[in-house]
């Protein structure tokens, strides 16, 4: 474990010296990320001029609930959304190759390679957003279920993670992966939605339980709102695991059917 966190230690370095060579690109995309984040503010704030809550959920326990979402893609876009998409690109090209090469698992290599700052940054103002929330319904966590909050984010993040790796690992049969960066943002698009507003049993098998997109974020955000759920936290980290597994196991499968640029 420690020669990875070298190794991933120096992907990080790398990736900061580079973001200070582009300062230009660094500012310019953080402030997209910013915008993006702020127009789903003011949209819960429209619609709540309008509305006392949506299925069940009041102003600020929606604030609490989009801000767990962008928190979570924050992370995910800055650790490992470069690296995961470049992957497809690479398998196709040939230059997939630099990463057998490298010292480690291969996987670990592909997806960890790059870092984007600027989602890290922002991920900062999104736990803002989180905070703000939680002192506006006058909550009060304690440690613990702060410590369970951040575990169930850590969690959101591995199945996301997991869904993409998966997602473009089929580049290794299909060759090309397009469109699959419009299809996962469609899908976090649910993200932002409470579960109790999932009311047919078709988008709530296909959304909320075999792509748990919606749990996802509403676990992590109904623990600090409703209290500790053992039920859903549990259902959530075993999703964990199953996704990961299975990304995993794809990611392997498709790896023996990588040729590489020279053949």
């Amino acid at each position: 474990m420690l020669n990875y966190a070298k190794i991933w230690s120096a992907s990080a370095r790398y990736s900061i010296t580079r973001t200070l060579m582009f300062r230009g690109d660094f500012f310019v995309w953080s402030l997209v990320e910013l915008f993006w984040m702020s127009v789903n503010i003011l949209t819960i704030t429209v619609i709540y001029e309008h509305t006392q809550s949506i299925a069940g959920w009041t102003k600020y326990q929606m604030v609490l609930l989009v801000g767990t979402s962008m928190l979570i893609q924050r992370f995910l876009m800055g650790f490992f959304w470069s690296s995961i998409f470049e992957m497809g690109r690479n398998i196709r090209s040939g230059n997939f190759d630099f990463y057998l090469a490298q010292p480690g698992n291969v996987m670990f290599m592909a997806t960890t390679r790059k870092l984007d700052p600027d989602s890290l940054l922002n991920s900062l103002v999104a736990a803002a957003v989180v905070i703000y929330a939680a002192r506006q319904l006058g909550l009060d966590p304690s440690a613990g279920q702060i410590a369970l909050y951040a575990l169930m984010v850590l969690c959101g993040v591995v199945i996301h993670y997991s869904i993409l790796v998966l997602s473009i690992s089929l580049a290794f049969w299909l060759t090309s992966a397009q469109g699959i960066e419009g299809l996962y943002f469609t899908l976090t698009e649910f993200s932002r939605l409470p579960r109790a507003a999932f009311t047919g049993i078709a988008t709530q098998m296909l959304f909320v339980w075999l792509l748990p997109v919606v749990m996802i974020t509403n676990v992590p955000a109904s623990l600090l709102v409703q209290g500790f759920d053992l039920t859903l936290s549990a259902w959530l980290f075993g999703s964990a695991l199953v996704w990961f597994a299975a990304a995993v196991f794809v990611f392997n499968r498709g790896l023996r059917r990588y040729t590489s640029a020279s053949s």
